[in-house]
């Protein structure tokens, strides 16, 4: 992979640039507009929740929390003028990068998954923005993307963090097999990213390299990084045409059943 490692402030920065694209993009939507990828929110409610979880993540790194607070703990407000919806989301990423960079990476706080640091918060902040900042251009009628180093960072996120999100996506227990392997395939960068079911637990690794000399898997999806990405997310489905599905069918419906977080 190329450019500098992945670290908290190149998360900051990517963030940044995450928060800036979604803000362009909901100038000019319409605040009413149906979000078909998050079933019964409008435009206006993912600005809001986009912005709840940005001041969340704000509050849990300023105060150093050891557990869990919620949004009347940590004293979140939400725009009750439509018209102030953006400058609220606005102010509220701002400070959330304000925070982030002042804050020391390795610091001890509470996140639900793996990494109990404040580099925790960088990493997800930046792939809950890029997620929604997809929404938000599927409900305005765009094809969303994410940028390829990008989205393969964010794959690693999502896989490394998936088991922990069991706490609140419980369906996540079902991924389960004797054995069988799901490969996702990001083409564009040689990556490779192995899934394999157990039965009383799962596992991941990732391998770039020529593909010749990959190890076989039970089905496939591969595509750009930001399609596979984007297909993990849930916002590609299977049989989008800008991905290829192969292998057991099976075992690529059961994937998305009990996947989603």
């Amino acid at each position: 992979m190329t450019g500098r490692p992945w670290d908290h402030l190149r998360h900051c920065d990517a963030l940044e640039r995450e928060a800036a694209a979604f803000a362009d993009v909901a100038a000019d939507a319409d605040l009413d507009e149906p979000v078909p990828s998050c079933p019964g929110w409008s435009v206006a409610e993912l600005v809001r929740h986009l912005g709840a979880m940005h001041r969340w993540a704000a509050g849990t790194v300023r105060v150093g929390a050891p557990r869990r607070l919620s949004l009347r703990e940590l004293g979140v407000s939400f725009p009750v003028v439509p018209g102030d919806h953006l400058p609220w989301f606005g102010e509220g990423a701002e400070r959330l990068l304000e925070i982030l960079r002042a804050a020391d990476p390795d610091g001890p706080v509470w996140a639900w998954g793996v990494d109990q640091h404040v580099r925790f918060w960088s990493r997800r902040m930046l792939f809950e923005t890029a997620v929604h900042r997809a929404d938000l251009e599927i409900a305005c009628g765009r094809k969303p993307a994410v940028e390829p180093e990008t989205a393969a960072e964010g794959v690693d996120e999502l896989l490394e963090n998936l088991e922990k999100a069991a706490a609140f996506a419980p369906k996540v227990e079902n991924l389960r097999g004797d054995g069988e392997v799901l490969a996702f395939e990001a083409a564009d960068l040689g990556a490779r990213w192995l899934f394999r079911l157990h039965p009383d637990r799962f596992e991941w690794t990732r391998r770039d390299g020529p593909a010749e000399s990959a190890e076989s898997a039970d089905a496939t999806v591969r595509g750009d990084a930001s399609d596979v990405f984007l297909f993990l997310w849930g916002r590609r489905k299977l049989g989008d045409s800008a991905l290829e599905f192969s292998g057991n069918d099976d075992l690529l419906v059961h994937w998305v059943e009990n996947s989603a977080i």
